[in-house]
């Protein structure tokens, strides 16, 4: 019980801008075989803090069956995400508790079609039960992923979703809120909608 108190150090391997506001920071812990140790459960979450600033909570963004490190996606909404987002860069070390609490019944869900539904950033605690349903395609029937968000601009993990996109045993549904003039950055993910 001790260990869950004290931070485990964890280097920020790569920082991934998802968003204006929105950013993934892929974490490996600094001690040698921490990594392979690290056990967790799509659904489950992590205590994250930066010396100075504080302690948040965020769930863990990436599935186990990915190997080598975890992510955590950080939307800037307060005082200590907005820290995280202006101080920490790749190489730079953080502080890890976890993982903590309950996680999606995997065993419940074999066997049976699935269809997730997400919105902007709160297809964080998705992504990891999708990644490892995807690394476990044998098990599940049908499978449907809905996204959606406010604009193009605010949807999360763009080069994974043209990665399902192409994986023809996925269905992709992307929704926006607001309508669009131009969509340039985004073209590929949305082909059937775009326009010259």
């Amino acid at each position: 019980m001790e260990k869950l108190l004290v931070p485990t150090i964890c280097k920020v391997d790569k920082v991934i801008q998802e968003t204006p506001d929105i950013r993934t920071y892929r974490l490996k812990f600094r001690e040698e075989g921490l990594m392979e140790q690290f056990t967790f459960l799509p659904g489950q979450f992590v205590e994250f803090s930066l010396l100075g600033s504080g302690e948040c909570t965020f769930c863990i963004a990436s599935s186990a069956t990915r190997k080598g490190y975890f992510d955590c996606s950080i939307k800037k909404a307060g005082v200590v995400t907005a820290d995280i987002h202006n101080c920490i860069e790749e190489g730079d070390e953080v502080g890890i508790r976890g993982p903590f609490g309950n996680w999606f019944p995997l065993e419940d869900i074999k066997g049976k079609n699935l269809l997730f539904v997400g919105g902007g950033i709160g297809l964080a605690p998705l992504r990891s039960l999708i990644q490892y349903c995807i690394d476990n395609r044998g098990d599940y029937k049908d499978f449907t992923i809905l996204y959606g968000a406010r604009t193009s601009a605010d949807l999360c993990y763009k080069e994974e979703i043209k990665e399902w996109q192409d994986d023809k045993s996925l269905n992709i549904v992307l929704t926006i809120d607001r309508p669009e003039e131009t969509w340039h950055d985004n073209v590929a993910l949305f082909p059937k909608f775009w326009k010259r």
